[in-house]
């Protein structure tokens, strides 16, 4: 299992494609997953030349969980120095929920590293709702019961229509939660005690100079229409895109349609 020790900790982390490639992409996981959830994507970018960095956030899945709690800026530096262990000097940043927030930070804090942005059902601050959820995450992670976990979470998440057409897929996931490491449980809290106690971006949100693309889940309880319309408002270059009956996981939900926006809009800044 490759890891690098970043910061101390140590991240586990996969490449794909030409390490010499004159372009790289990053992608940032979303906070309960890990490197495997963008399998349907990256391939893509490697046909098409590209260098491909994924990694584990400390506190998630393969990486290692010190106690929290963590910060925003912590895990912007820690993929900062990640990417200079590997040569890379400027990235395209593709995050989803978490990770897009993950990119917002690094975005802010090392402009000059940044070709181009796709924040995907991410939000630059939190509300009582959005709040309210994730406190229910963590008393269930506290619970360490994979299968309550999974299904606890699930209707913050998906969309009623992929609900509806995936339930035998959405239990088989349930019933795999019952074999997860406890770690991953400790971890898990700390992430969410990071998203509610230090999510406060939209007064930096300005500082952001690249080309950016928002891409909104129609459907998306936890991050609504009104946190992406922040986003649009307050980033100077960006394009905005709705993908209706979508859910918050719009990566695993509409993945052809999230496919063509990205790689065309990448494909613009290369």
């Amino acid at each position: 299992m490759p890891l690098m020790n970043i910061n101390g900790n140590n991240l586990y982390y996969e490449t794909y494609g030409n390490p010499d490639a004159q372009n790289t992409i990053m992608f940032l996981n979303g906070v309960m997953t890990t490197t495997t959830s963008w399998a349907l994507y990256y391939p893509f970018f490697e046909k098409l030349g590209y260098r491909i960095v994924l990694h584990d956030f400390k506190g998630q899945m393969k990486s290692d969980k010190p106690e929290g709690p963590y910060t925003f800026k912590e895990h912007a530096d820690d993929a900062k120095k990640l990417l200079e262990e590997l040569g890379v000097v400027k990235v395209h940043l593709i995050g989803t929920s978490y990770g897009g927030e993950v990119a917002m930070r690094f975005a802010i804090d090392y402009p000059e590293a940044v070709a181009s942005l796709v924040l995907i059902d991410a939000a630059s601050e939190v509300d009582e709702i959005s709040k309210l959820f994730v406190e229910g995450w963590k008393h269930l992670a506290q619970q360490q019961q994979g299968e309550a976990f999974f299904w606890g979470a699930v209707p913050s998440l998906y969309g009623n229509a992929f609900v509806a057409k995936n339930k035998d897929f959405l239990a088989e996931r349930a019933k795999l939660m019952n074999d997860i490491d406890p770690n991953y449980f400790a971890g898990q809290v700390n992430l969410y005690e990071t998203y509610v106690n230090d999510l406060n971006l939209t007064g930096e949100l300005g500082r952001i100079t690249c080309p950016t693309l928002v891409v909104l889940g129609e459907n998306d309880l936890l991050t609504p229409r009104k946190f992406a319309d922040i986003l649009v408002k307050n980033i100077p270059n960006t394009e905005y895109m709705i993908i209706p009956e979508c859910g918050h996981v719009t990566i695993f939900e509409q993945p052809e349609a999230l496919k063509t926006a990205m790689i065309g809009f990448i494909l613009k800044y290369c």
